[in-house]
């Protein structure tokens, strides 16, 4: 199947990764400026839960590889629990997202999703979001997520793109907004057959398949293509692996380098 008989797909080819990909504290609102910067129309994010069910952006359950919070007792992360998702936002507000990255970023806030939804708006960005949920919270922060990125785009003419290796956060995304339009992650086959992660995507009613980059080949893609998928790939930061995922005529590219592949209009 062709690209042009797949259902419509209204996002850039290239996507920076968790906003600027290692340029930049990943996630955070100086992240999506600096990707900004370097052309970059779709920006690729990760969002889960407070305790008191604000979504914010943060990839790791832990908050001490992108955070303070180490050392920010006095601020309310008091030594029980490192998982952001165990605090409430007024304690996550006040820690240092950007210290751990560089001397420039420090004092880089955590962004709210909310925040985060405002700046693309205003931009005219597109995005990627992943539900990133704290283990055990995934059906409810599928909800959750998709109810506000519902409501934070209302009126939009392309919605956001909600995906997740967790086929709970997908299901309960869809329960709770199914018009937006979903992507089932796929890390590695685990032993299942290609057809049987389709069959997966299909039962949740995904319009795209997001892979780890590896996973592609012809055969791949032409069945994916075949029942309907859209196909994006991550992360990728080779410019030749880049060049055969164009060439296999896969979707998006997700990418650490936005300082090396150029995603101007030539560019897809």
């Amino acid at each position: 199947m062709t690209t042009d008989r797949l259902p419509a797909w209204p996002y850039p080819r290239w996507v920076a990764h968790r906003g600027a990909g290692k340029l930049a504290p990943e996630n955070t609102l100086a992240a999506f400026r600096l990707g900004a910067s370097h052309g970059y129309r779709m920006f690729e994010c990760d969002v889960k839960l407070s305790a008191d069910g604000v979504p914010f952006l943060m990839h790791d359950a832990e908050l001490t590889r992108t955070t303070n919070a180490a050392a920010r007792t006095a601020a309310g992360i008091d030594g029980t629990s490192d998982i952001g998702g165990d605090y409430p936002w007024s304690v996550l507000s006040q820690l240092d997202a950007g210290s751990w990255h560089s001397p420039a970023y420090a004092g880089e806030p955590l962004p709210t999703f909310e925040a985060i939804a405002r700046y693309c708006r205003a931009n005219g960005h597109f995005l990627n979001i992943e539900i990133k949920a704290t283990p055990g919270t995934e059906h409810h922060t599928g909800e959750v997520v998709a109810a506000h990125a519902a409501r934070l785009w209302q009126g939009a003419a392309v919605p956001p793109l909600l995906t997740s290796f967790d086929i709970p956060a997908l299901e309960g995304a869809r329960s709770a907004r199914p018009e937006l339009p979903r992507g089932l992650l796929i890390d590695a086959l685990e032993g299942q057959p290609w057809s049987a992660w389709l069959d997966k995507a299909n039962a949740l009613q995904c319009q795209a398949i997001v892979c780890n980059h590896t996973l592609w080949n012809a055969d791949t893609v032409a069945q994916a293509q075949a029942r309907g998928f859209r196909t994006l790939s991550y992360t990728v930061n080779d410019e030749a692996e880049a060049a055969r995922l164009i060439a296999l005529g896969t979707d998006a590219v997700i990418t650490d380098r936005v300082d090396l592949f150029n995603p101007g209009p030539l560019a897809g």
